[in-house]
């Protein structure tokens, strides 16, 4: 899904740049250090498609950190969303689980947006049909908001208030050739006009990673 909108008076502006992003990772790494005290059983999985490429980061800058290697796989939830009967069939992702697998580890989630919290649900859910860890944790790289579950994110790269006519987009050098993050307005909230806020059905076609 595209952040900018159709109109060039109002095009999607950018929150966060390539510096900024190397920067909130660096410092959610440390914070993961300081909270599993030194993250010698740390698991990340990555949400596809953008949360693998950040828990890719995020498990090079803990291994420059620590001295040592940490796991990282992928987790897809594809057949656990709640909306499979709304949306469209839409082709399965890769689900791939380090070789020690995840019983008794911890956990962490990596996701680029957090909004609803459905997302990681679904997550939650795929995660306990592969085993049991000792603890799961979520880090995200912006949360903005509009939680629809009691869902809330351990790590956060940047708190991104929102409101529901407005797009966040995160784009990363390994998917869309350059790192940043873009808030801009929904295609609809512009031909509606400033009066029509959508509730509930905004959902419906989120920009990446805003579930």
């Amino acid at each position: 899904m595209d952040a900018t909108s159709s109109n060039s008076s109002d095009p999607a502006r950018p929150v966060l740049e390539a510096p900024d992003m190397a920067r909130v990772l660096t410092r959610i790494a440390h914070e993961i250090v300081e909270r599993a005290k030194g993250a010698d059983d740390v698991v990340l999985l990555g949400i596809p498609t953008r949360g693998v490429f950040l828990a890719r980061r995020l498990a090079a800058k803990l291994e420059e950190i620590t001295g040592r290697p940490v796991p990282v796989g992928s987790l897809d939830i594809t057949m656990h969303r709640d909306d499979l009967r709304l949306r469209p069939a839409r082709a399965l992702a890769r689900t791939e689980i380090p070789g020690d697998g995840i019983d008794g580890r911890l956990v962490i989630l990596v996701d680029d947006v957090l909004f609803s919290g459905r997302t990681i649900r679904a997550a939650l859910d795929a995660l306990g049909d592969i085993g049991r860890p000792r603890a799961v944790q979520l880090a995200v790289l912006v949360d903005r908001g509009h939680r629809e579950l009691p869902i809330r994110a351990d790590y956060v790269g940047k708190n991104l208030p929102t409101s529901l006519r407005e797009t966040v987009k995160v784009q990363l050098t390994e998917e869309d050739g350059r790192d940043s993050v873009l808030l801009g307005v929904r295609s609809d909230a512009l031909r509606t006009g400033p009066s029509a806020e959508p509730g509930a059905a905004g959902r419906t076609v989120p920009a990446t990673g805003e579930n």
